[in-house]
């Protein structure tokens, strides 16, 4: 009796033979962690909840992860993900700042319907930052933003198009030198 318990302990203590299925599945799977949402986007496996978690690894200071799953879901239409693009290349995350891009991103997403990109292309062509200043047109995608509801457009339509009325005097250097 003592040599058949101590069997079925050494048996039971043994790991499983490689190559064995396990029936059960994998316990604990690495499905939602930032790395598991990193390596499903490199796949174009992406939807809400990985594109919301770019905003994690940005906030985590890994920018180059974080363009990795913008970028994926940006391909895939969300437009969100292009805003916080463009907010990256605005502000220099993970590669140098760069305003054209920056001001792309807002493009695109507005063109597809983004209301706060929408806004934001419209501030881009106010300030003439990363594209070529034209206040006609500025004027045409702030009012289509403040139309769906931006409280922020409302606010520049208020001023005259003055688009200092939403801008953090911490940044007006950026904008009032027309450097792009």
């Amino acid at each position: 009796m003592k040599a058949r318990l101590a069997a079925i302990a050494l048996l039971m203590a043994t790991p499983a033979i490689a190559g064995d299925d396990d029936p059960g599945g994998t316990l604990n799977p690495d499905e939602m962690s930032l790395s598991s949402s990193l390596a499903k986007a490199r796949q174009g496996q992406v939807n809400m909840v990985i594109c919301s978690q770019g905003y994690l690894m940005t906030k985590k200071g890994s920018h180059e992860e974080a363009r990795a799953i913008f970028e994926a879901c940006a391909r895939k239409g969300y437009t969100g993900t292009m805003t916080w693009m463009s907010y990256m290349e605005q502000n220099g995350f993970g590669k140098s700042e760069d305003a054209k891009a920056a001001a792309e991103w807002n493009r695109k997403a507005a063109e597809m319907g983004d209301p706060i990109a929408t806004f934001n292309h419209g501030l881009d062509l106010l300030r003439g930052y990363g594209v070529k200043e034209d206040r006609e047109l500025a004027k045409k995608y702030i009012d289509k933003a403040a139309k769906a509801g931006v409280k922020d457009a409302v606010t520049v339509q208020e001023s005259d198009y003055d688009y200092h009325v939403v801008t953090p005097d911490a940044d007006n250097w950026k904008y009032d030198k027309r450097l792009y």
